[in-house]
């Protein structure tokens, strides 16, 4: 799994978004999902999130990687490299966005 945190406010996000788009047609395997930070507070104080795009890595339910503003072919290496798995649960996030009551402000991005 691939977690994408984001803001409206990020440029970089934006210009990044395409990219995501391309990755997930590209890696099925892979489930891509999108969180913007302002809508999920608490989620971003959890992980202690400052600077926006992070990508977080997760594989067999635990975080396998953390990158702060990386470039599309950095972040294709780390998927590859992590060679991550579709994960169904999310462990801390899960947790947030059930105390949270919605998943409004999470986005899958569907292939």
């Amino acid at each position: 799994m691939v977690i994408d945190f984001t803001a409206s406010w990020c440029g970089p996000c934006k210009l990044l978004d395409p990219v995501i788009q391309e990755f997930a047609a590209k890696y099925t395997e892979v489930e891509f999902v999108k969180i913007d930070v302002d809508e999920l507070i608490e989620v971003s104080q959890e992980f202690h999130l400052q600077t926006m795009p992070t990508f977080m890595l997760i594989k067999k339910g635990k975080v396998a990687d953390n990158v702060v503003g990386v470039t599309k072919e950095e972040l294709q290496r780390l998927i590859e490299q992590q060679k991550i798995s579709v994960i169904m649960h999310y462990n801390k996030i899960s947790k947030a966005l059930q105390h949270k009551g919605t998943r409004k402000d999470q986005q899958i991005i569907r292939r």
